[in-house]
């Protein structure tokens, strides 16, 4: 599976569940149990390395500013939900989380920012598909502290000022 067959997968259950994160997870579970073990990996490769590379201070600051708040585990779930957005909004989040506030057509912190469910589609998928645990995807962790420099979510002047138009649309 290719980068541009991941994305397929994920928009295709995105638009089916209509955006509702659960929903969608359903159906990526779904859609995967019709591949190949091998290809349920490559999946789990691709999320993963994208799961990785979002753990960023700034996208993390963005997802405070969005749900209002973001424990480790709200992070963590907010960075699966954000893969589930598609190519175009993911990439435009890890490049300038501020035009999530542009990239997103509604939000509703009730229901959307936590795709938890989303990252256990693969290993459920291979698990049903093989009856094993998935292996070792072989693909580097994530780092132990988030990449750039810290933001104080606490400081809702700091917020409004590295986020300005996520705080325009959602806090004001």
């Amino acid at each position: 599976m290719d980068e541009t067959e991941f994305w397929e997968l994920v928009d295709a259950t995105r638009e089916a569940a209509e955006g509702d994160p659960d929903d969608q997870a359903d159906l990526l579970v779904d859609r995967l149990l019709q591949l190949e073990p091998d290809l349920v990996l490559d999946f789990a490769r691709h999320f993963e390395a994208r799961y990785n590379r979002a753990y960023r201070w700034d996208l993390w600051g963005a997802a405070w500013v969005l749900l209002d708040g973001a424990s480790d585990d709200a992070f963590d779930f907010f960075r699966c939900w954000l893969i589930g957005q598609g190519r175009d909004v993911y990439e435009g989040a890890v490049h300038d989380p501020d035009t999530l506030a542009e990239l997103l057509d509604d939000f509703d912190e009730e229901v959307d920012g936590d795709g938890e469910e989303l990252g256990y589609a693969a290993d459920e998928a291979y698990e049903q598909l093989t009856g094993t645990v998935a292996p070792d995807l072989g693909i580097a962790p994530a780092p132990s502290e988030p990449e750039g420099a810290p933001v104080d979510f606490e400081n809702e002047r700091v917020l409004s000022e590295r986020f300005p138009k996520l705080w325009d649309r959602f806090k004001e």
